[in-house]
């Protein structure tokens, strides 16, 4: 299959927006790395009109997949960790051309993961880990079980997340194979959710009981990065933080984790006057350290 697809990253490399071509091929006989598919060319560039455009070639049997993705692009998914796959293909993938070492260089970000980096990421995922643990208690309470397992079950997902991140690493596609190996508590938990032969209520309850413990003792970490951005300033209105340029990618859940912390006591409310001499204006502040 490479040697026909050959021409094509070949013509790919003499354009000049063109940044690296990875060359990855599946492991399994079904490989979610790659999509089911036998192999996948993987090409970065410079160009932003177009972040994403994807072929699908076939040969016989076989079936490759080509996709052409801006840097901006990969960078924002590596950020936001919403594509798992391709920090799999950037580390493991071979490389077929590198102009000025692009590729080599992106390979050291992600074994370096700078502190930042990985603040950002610890922020975004603990945020998503409150809601579903939030919104899933509240389903418990109610007494709507199955809603409540599919929330839990996510939050899980979520806190394993963040177990990578604590070690440094990146979240891989298979990322239960990695938490097993970098923190068993958590993995325990997860397969007595989902293998227990207790009643369904008894193992929610259970589980709410522990991830309570858990999410407590990494609230301070989890919210690290939202709370260094909050004391940048003395006062914070709602709007002001979701145009904040790294608060952004919070996206629908910054509202739930900023009420979240406020009940921890990590943020607090300010209020001021308005016109109404009932309603009062909402600002949120952190104490600068």
């Amino acid at each position: 299959m490479e040697a026909l697809l050959r021409p094509i990253y070949q013509e790919r490399a003499s354009d000049p927006d063109t940044l690296g071509i990875i060359w990855v091929e599946k492991r399994e006989e079904v490989s979610p790395i790659t999509d089911t598919f036998d192999s996948i060319l993987f090409i970065l560039t410079k160009n932003e009109e177009q972040p994403i455009f994807t072929k699908h070639y076939t040969f016989h049997n076989q079936k490759a997949a080509l996709h052409i993705i801006s840097e901006k692009q990969l960078r924002k998914w590596l950020l936001l960790g919403t594509n798992p796959k391709l920090v799999d293909w950037l580390l493991n993938g071979r490389v077929v051309f590198d102009r000025n070492e692009f590729v080599e260089e992106m390979r050291r970000e992600l074994d370096d993961f700078p502190i930042n980096g990985r603040k950002i990421r610890m922020g975004i995922e603990f945020a998503k880990l409150t809601r579903r643990y939030l919104e899933g208690k509240l389903f418990f309470e109610q007494l709507n079980y199955l809603d409540a397992y599919n929330q839990i079950v996510d939050s899980l997902h979520h806190l394993a997340r963040l177990a990578v991140f604590e070690n440094g690493m990146h979240p891989e596609v298979m990322v239960w194979k990695q938490v097993k190996q970098l923190d068993p508590s958590i993995y325990k938990l997860y397969d007595e959710l989902v293998s227990s032969e207790e009643s369904l209520e008894k193992r929610l309850e259970l589980l709410f009981l522990a991830s309570e413990f858990l999410i407590h003792s990494r609230t301070k970490d989890g919210a690290h990065h939202i709370l260094e951005v909050l004391a940048t300033k003395d006062h914070w209105t709602i709007q002001e933080i979701h145009e904040q340029e790294e608060l952004k990618n919070y996206s629908v859940d910054l509202e739930v984790f900023i009420e979240f912390l406020i009940e921890k006591g990590f943020i607090m409310i300010e209020k001021k006057a308005t016109k109404s001499t009932d309603i009062m204006h909402r600002y949120y502040k952190v104490e600068p350290k």
